[in-house]
């Protein structure tokens, strides 16, 4: 009983993480401003990492939740450094 939960559980989350990465893929093109591309990237990274965490959790796997991991190190870079960008025009001062 609990495995047919989780499995219907697990199912409707990966439909409404990847509609939100579809939107989000979307925001990232259509964005009037680069803001709202930084936006639409920020949470595209956060949707994948939040898609892999859920694949972990199916699986039992430990290599999806350090892929989500690295996935998170890296978005948080991107989007502190696309920041910065937008702020001064330039990241290495």
């Amino acid at each position: 009983m609990s495995v047919t939960i989780l499995y219907w559980a697990l199912t409707a989350t990966h439909v409404m993480l990847s509609i939100a990465m579809a939107l989000a893929v979307f925001r990232m093109i259509r964005g009037p401003r680069a803001q709202d591309r930084v936006l639409g990237l920020d949470t595209l990274y956060v949707n994948s990492m939040l898609l892999l965490v859920t694949f972990g959790i199916g699986s039992g796997r430990t290599i999806y939740f350090e892929a989500a991991l690295i996935i998170g190190m890296l978005g948080f870079v991107a989007t502190v450094a696309l920041a910065k960008f937008l702020m001064r025009g330039e990241v290495i001062e």
